[in-house]
């Protein structure tokens, strides 16, 4: 395993780093901080988690060499995942470069058994910096093994956001004049479409159309085979595809109405192995679930689920109930900006009526938001409002919003003795404010 080693950290000193975009996220701050901490890179696959570890690389470059900066790639097939790979690193790094490494990226790995442990030994020993990246959650905040706590930050990575959407795009805009140029907002909105249509991951963005989907479909295939198959070892193939396309072509789910409908389907799942599946789709990262907003913990367990999805590629080109229908497109792209921007929330519901999203700063309700792609429509709107003042009496909020698709204005609203001033706003300027 050793000569493996050594064979890897020789390639890494002849690899040429490509070239890369800026995102809004930058590891540099991390890497000079005075108060060293491991840091942990997560997110979906092919989100641009090892780009942003490659960027700060290049960056130290700069001043280092490349016996001081080392970076693995553990998704390398040839790397076996053996806890005694991570025992002879160090030792094998030493021996070949005959100097201190003061940076140590490691991308994937997850994968390896007692990874935590080593990272922890090396952490309190060494004196070397270390990143990390992992495609699971159990590498987030939430579910850091306890050896680490403390010792860790977390750095989490989505899809490009819209800004970074047009900065790929080498679109730019004013967005403080171009309500007065026809032209400018028309290529804006048109970039909003493919952006709500083919999502944020990089490499789809930056790919010619004829291969967009092609790419989406081979991220969701790889989901499905090594996030989730191979790495929880499951043997009910089918029934998992079956479970994803559900929950694709779902605005709530249940565990109860899953199990019903895959029985119908003649899928042999129990409630608990549903249960058991959707944690190991979460725990990659492409879906999310939020529940209804209750103080009572019994009501958030007992409610449907609002499942929403990594990026909206996944809903307009792989699922197969998808019929251009944008508003979907357009809430799932909230509740994905609204986790980029760590923020808690629930969803509403009282009497039949909705409130897509409550937004909670502790104990506090901080923001009540609809999302409303046809805002044009008057008894949708009125349908909209009526449910917003009715969350906004019962949570005691007066930051009401309507996500729209061009509508931008602050209304007086009334029903029943409730008043209230709602702002409208569009999803674009949304997005970049």
């Amino acid at each position: 395993m050793r000569n493996l080693i050594k064979a890897v950290l020789a390639e890494w000193k002849e690899r040429k780093l490509p070239e890369i975009i800026d995102r809004e996220i930058n590891l540099y701050s991390y890497a000079k901080s005075a108060v060293p901490k491991i840091i942990a890179v997560t997110g979906f696959r092919r989100v641009g988690k090892t780009y942003m570890m490659l960027h700060l690389v290049k960056a130290l470059l700069a001043r280092k060499t490349r016996e001081g900066v080392v970076y693995l790639n553990f998704e390398d097939e040839r790397l076996p995942l053996k806890t005694e790979l991570l025992t002879l690193l160090l030792p094998t790094i030493r021996e070949v470069y005959r100097q201190k490494t003061e940076f140590l990226f490691l991308d994937e790995i997850q994968g390896i058994p007692q990874w935590s442990k080593w990272v922890r030994r090396i952490y309190d020993s060494e004196g070397v910096r270390i990143f990390i990246s992992g495609s699971s959650s159990k590498m987030s905040s939430r579910e850091i093994p306890t050896e680490l706590r403390g010792r860790f930050i977390e750095v989490k990575v989505f899809p490009l956001s819209f800004k970074e959407f047009l900065s790929f795009n080498n679109l730019e805009f004013d967005f403080k004049t171009i309500e007065h140029s026809k032209n400018k907002k028309a290529e804006l909105l048109n970039a909003l479409n493919e952006y709500l249509e083919y999502g944020g991951f990089p490499e789809i963005v930056l790919s010619g159309e004829e291969r967009k989907v092609e790419i989406a479909q081979s991220y969701y295939q790889t989901l499905v085979r090594r996030d989730i198959i191979e790495r929880f070892k499951l043997k009910n193939e089918e029934g998992l595809k079956a479970l994803l396309r559900l929950l694709l072509g779902s605005t709530k789910y249940s565990i109860s109405k899953l199990y019903n409908t895959l029985k119908s389907l003649n899928y042999d799942i129990g409630k608990g192995t549903l249960q058991r599946y959707i944690s190991h789709i979460e725990d990659s990262f492409f879906m999310f679930s939020v529940p209804v907003f209750s103080y009572k913990v019994k009501d958030q367990m007992q409610y449907p689920r609002k499942p929403y999805f990594i990026d909206t590629v996944f809903i307009s080109k792989i699922s197969t109930k998808f019929t251009k229908a944008y508003g979907r497109l357009y809430e799932n792209l909230v509740a994905v900006e609204l986790k980029r921007r760590d923020k808690e929330f629930y969803y509403w519901e009282g009497n039949h009526e909705e409130v897509d999203f409550v937004v909670k700063d502790g104990l506090k309700t901080k923001q009540l938001i609809q999302v409303c792609y046809d805002a044009s429509n008057p008894e949708i709107k009125k349908r909209e409002l009526r449910a917003l003042l009715k969350a906004s009496r019962e949570l005691k909020c007066r930051n009401l919003i309507i996500i729209t698709e061009d509508e931008e204005c602050q209304r007086d609203a009334a029903w029943f003795g409730i008043k209230r001033r709602v702002k409208f706003q569009p999803l674009w300027k949304w997005l970049v404010a």
